[in-house]
């Protein structure tokens, strides 16, 4: 066997070799476009390529959009040991494996960290020749490592990214990341570009800001509901900076990022995202053949709300009066509900929007849909009404309703999804003219950049889907106008990206819509606030050399589990002030191999 420092170098050099050979395979099946999981490295230590369309834990701290690799502690350890042993001390911080349940991501000791940094390092340094492998080595993306922040200066993160030029692998970036829960610091920014100019060898050096502010965020109203994951926030970046926890000056760059998911308990549009949902009930009804009634709204039963409804149009000849009562009532109850003008509730409701309504609220069976429409043909048959209706619905309760006027009406069978489709399609006229009504009335598009979302001239199934996406621009629009009041230039624009984005793609409440903004509009909404997070960027123009050093109020590293406050511990008075900061710093060297 080997013995002594020559045994531990073939070691080390097998080791890089090997380390390299995975990272190069994983690397290359990726750009084939193979996504895999995690690979095991070591028996301890899981090894796995981030791409750039995935979400990159390093986000928080680095503005990092790259693929990189990340590097962690296995969730479950082999029993073999690793080939250095590692003194007791160095023990990982969280990872409890009693309980036999994973729930990472875990975190390595800093010693073993920079051995993984130091075989990366080996592996592309071209001085390197009596190492077995291709020359000149491919380059890899960056190498982070998760460490547990055993070591006094509390490392969280250890990274190593390649400087390249024509000639190949020049040299590499080693990073930092330290983190520590704690709201007191005294470092300067004096300080801070001191060390950056000393460590290395620079004369001058630029200072970036950055500041992201929360402006709102969904609040669990209880343990039943499911937390929404409406957010709004407002990232503003600018250069020179003056001093540590600077606000933000006038001449910055700021864009809003706003994610709404519809059905945000404190918004006002509760009403016209439960009849989308009725709405969606019904189209997955006609599509499968299984539909999944809501809990209804109403105390009274569907056939009775209808038949009350038709008496009422009777005694009324079918005339105005009875839609002016109708959405007087339905002003009425959302006024208490609804905080603000914004609210879509028509004055103009036709029969069968009200119909619409009375259904929607209702009906809780196909046996209700059944002996609803049959109690309203009987009555457009009898010729009891002659109902009014808007023009240019091609629904086929409206081609039943002109038919009726003229006193011959089609028969038509109430069985298999026909019931499910006649109301469908009314629900479908009425949710449309509710968003044309919104988006125009506010003077925030027309017609014309409406066409995609309300055209008749797709499937029923295609059109619900398209309803669906202009509901969810209803809902970013409605939330902004609540929540932070912008100025109609500022909402217009937000329009025009939300249509622009839907008409291209798939529904998605998770995005982030982000909007450009000049800091003047919108300083109200900062400028006596405390920032979320706060970072200073030092560098002297190279990319990838720079130090940072961050503020914030959640913790940017999702391996560690820093003290918390308890609720006990935290002053009525001062729960804000209290809350638990987190100090980041980032610092690098470089290392050139030529």
């Amino acid at each position: 066997p080997d013995c002594g420092w020559g045994g531990m170098w073939q070691r080390m050099n097998r080791a890089a070799e090997e380390f390299y050979s995975r990272l190069l395979q994983e690397f290359n099946e990726e750009k084939k476009g193979i996504c895999k999981d995690p690979f095991i490295y070591e028996a301890d230590i899981q090894v796995q390529l981030i791409s750039k369309s995935q979400p990159n834990p390093l986000k928080n701290i680095l503005n990092e959009n790259d693929s990189v690799f990340i590097v962690e502690k296995a969730a479950f350890e082999k029993e073999e040991t690793s080939y250095v042993e590692e003194p007791p001390s160095e023990e990982t911080a969280i990872s409890d494996f009693s309980t036999g349940e994973a729930v990472g991501p875990f975190a390595l000791p800093v010693g073993r960290a920079r051995q993984i940094i130091g075989l990366y390092t080996m592996a592309h340094n071209p001085n390197m020749t009596h190492l077995k492998m291709n020359r000149p080595a491919t380059a890899l993306p960056p190498l982070w490592v998760r460490c547990d922040s055993s070591d006094p200066e509390g490392t969280c993160w250890l990274g190593a990214e390649l400087i390249t030029t024509n000639d190949g692998v020049a040299g590499i970036v080693l990073y930092v990341v330290t983190c520590k829960a704690d709201k007191n610091y005294s470092v300067t920014l004096g300080n801070l570009k001191n060390s950056h100019k000393k460590r290395h060898h620079l004369s001058t050096v630029t200072a970036r800001g950055f500041a992201r502010y929360e402006l709102f965020k969904s609040t669990v109203l209880d343990d039943t509901v499911i937390p929404s994951q409406t957010a709004i926030t407002l990232d503003i970046s600018w250069s020179p900076v003056d001093e540590i926890l600077q606000i933000p000056p006038l001449s910055s760059t700021a864009t809003l990022n706003i994610r709404v998911e519809s059905g945000e308990p404190r918004g006002c549009l509760n009403h016209l995202h439960r009849e989308l949902k009725f709405l969606l009930v019904l189209a997955e009804g006609v599509r499968t053949g299984v539909t999944e009634w809501l809990e209804p709204l109403e105390a009274k039963s569907a056939v009775e709300l209808v038949q009350e409804f038709l008496n009422d149009l009777n005694k009324l000849d079918g005339f105005g009066d009875s839609t002016k009562k109708d959405t007087e009532t339905m002003k009425h109850d959302t006024a208490a509900v609804d905080r603000s003008v914004l609210i879509i509730v028509r004055g103009d409701l036709d029969f069968a929007e009200q119909l619409w309504c009375k259904m929607s609220s209702s009906v809780v069976s196909y046996q209700d849909l059944v002996k609803c429409f049959t109690l309203v043909l009987q009555s457009l048959q009898r010729g009891d009404t002659q109902p009014w209706l808007h023009s240019g619905s091609n629904s086929l309760l409206s081609k039943l309703i002109h038919q009726s006027y003229h006193g011959a009406m089609d028969a038509v069978s109430l069985t298999g999804t026909v019931p499910l489709q006649m109301l469908l399609e009314i629900g479908l006229d009425k949710l449309k003219k509710d968003y044309i009504s919104f988006f125009i009335g506010q003077e925030l598009a027309s017609l014309n950049h409406l066409e995609y979302f309300i055209s008749p001239s797709v499937d029923i199934q295609e059109q619900v889907y398209r309803v669906q996406k202009l509901h969810h621009i209803l809902e970013i629009l409605v939330s902004c106008m609540l929540f932070i009041k912008p100025q109609h230039e500022l909402l217009f624009s937000l329009t025009q990206s939300c249509i622009k984005y839907y008409k291209q793609n798939p529904l998605n409440e998770q995005h982030i819509f982000q909007l450009p903004v000049r800091p003047a509009a919108v300083k109200n909404l900062y400028q006596s606030e405390k920032p979320q997070k706060w970072k200073v960027e030092i560098s002297s123009g190279q990319k990838k050399v720079k130090t940072v050093w961050q503020l914030s109020d959640i913790s940017p590293v999702d391996h560690l589990d820093f003290h918390r406050p308890d609720v006990s511990e935290l002053t009525l008075n001062g729960s804000l002030e209290e809350r638990t900061s987190f100090i980041s710093m980032v610092t690098c060297s470089q290392v050139h191999f030529k």
